[in-house]
């Protein structure tokens, strides 16, 4: 878990809008395995450790289901410490008959699916940076059937208790509108490197030498619209700074770009060119 702590540039909380609050708190507790660390009228923090809020929901008014072929949320990844995780996960979601897909990237070993709302999850252990194969400064990442019962065995038939405490924000991955344009964004405004690209309509980048702490792809179309205010959806996303001269930097590289920044309740807010809202925030 060493890329989601300074001094790299990594993502921690992510903000959904859904279209029932006490159905997707259900969820989000009983399936997926986080605990309430704060709620009040329409809205509750989640965290995994009792501390770090990972995940807010929110219920606004007049909310609406979220809008197919838009901009926003591909999935949100939460990272757990080990294998053995991951197996405990695994049987929990197939005892619970929950729909998952499962893949081998070679970097990891990853879990999907979706919340009530239709926004993407995906769950996965990292191997160890050591065992990533790397290529003329880009990572080898596949998409492999999983072996699942490799997985389950590492859990050695212990119990799933609910997310462990070590769970971080691994990552997020994005729908965008363009890639050029975004990738000029993401790697000029916000200095992220790209360590993969998956075809012409997918991208991968990230700091400090990981494999991605954000991905972005044009798979909803090209010229995708971003989805209605009212959408359930995305809200924002939250990356984290190592400290404040980065900060300062990172404004200014975006108001070069031209790029939308603004400061709304004393935090630094900015737009990549699809319209996702990410607060920027230092450690």
């Amino acid at each position: 878990m060493k890329f989601q702590r300074p001094p790299y540039t990594f993502v921690e909380l992510v903000e959904l809008k859904v279209t029932d609050l006490q159905r997707s708190l259900t969820f989000y507790q009983n399936i997926i395995g986080f605990k309430v660390l704060e709620q009040s009228g329409n809205k509750a923090l989640l965290t995994a450790d009792g501390k770090t809020p990972l995940l807010s929901i929110e219920q606004p008014a007049n909310i609406a289901p979220k809008e197919p072929r838009r901009t926003g949320l591909y999935h949100f990844a939460l990272l757990l410490p080990s294998q053995a995780d991951l197996g405990k996960v695994l049987f929990h979601l197939v005892q619970n008959n929950v729909p998952i897909g499962a893949s081998d990237h070679s970097v990891s070993e990853a879990l999907y699916l979706d919340d009530p709302d239709g926004n993407g999850i995906e769950i996965y252990r990292d191997r160890p940076d050591t065992e990533w194969e790397w290529n003329n400064g880009e990572v080898k990442m596949v998409t492999d059937p999983l072996d699942g019962q490799g997985v389950l065995a590492a859990a050695n038939g212990e119990k799933w208790t609910g997310l462990p405490e070590g769970t971080v924000m691994g990552h997020i991955h994005m729908h965008v509108s363009d890639i050029a344009k975004t990738e000029e964004y993401y790697t000029k405004g916000l200095g992220f490197d790209v360590v993969c690209r998956y075809g012409r309509m997918a991208l991968f980048i990230s700091t400090g030498g990981y494999h991605h702490h954000i991905g972005l792809n044009t798979w909803n179309g090209v010229g995708a619209p971003a989805p209605s205010e009212n959408s359930a959806g995305i809200k924002q996303f939250t990356l984290v700074l190592p400290n404040e001269n980065a900060l300062q930097t990172t404004v200014e590289n975006l108001k070069k770009l031209g790029a939308y920044v603004q400061v709304e309740d004393g935090v630094v807010i900015t737009k990549d060119p699809s319209a996702n809202k990410i607060r920027l925030v230092v450690a």
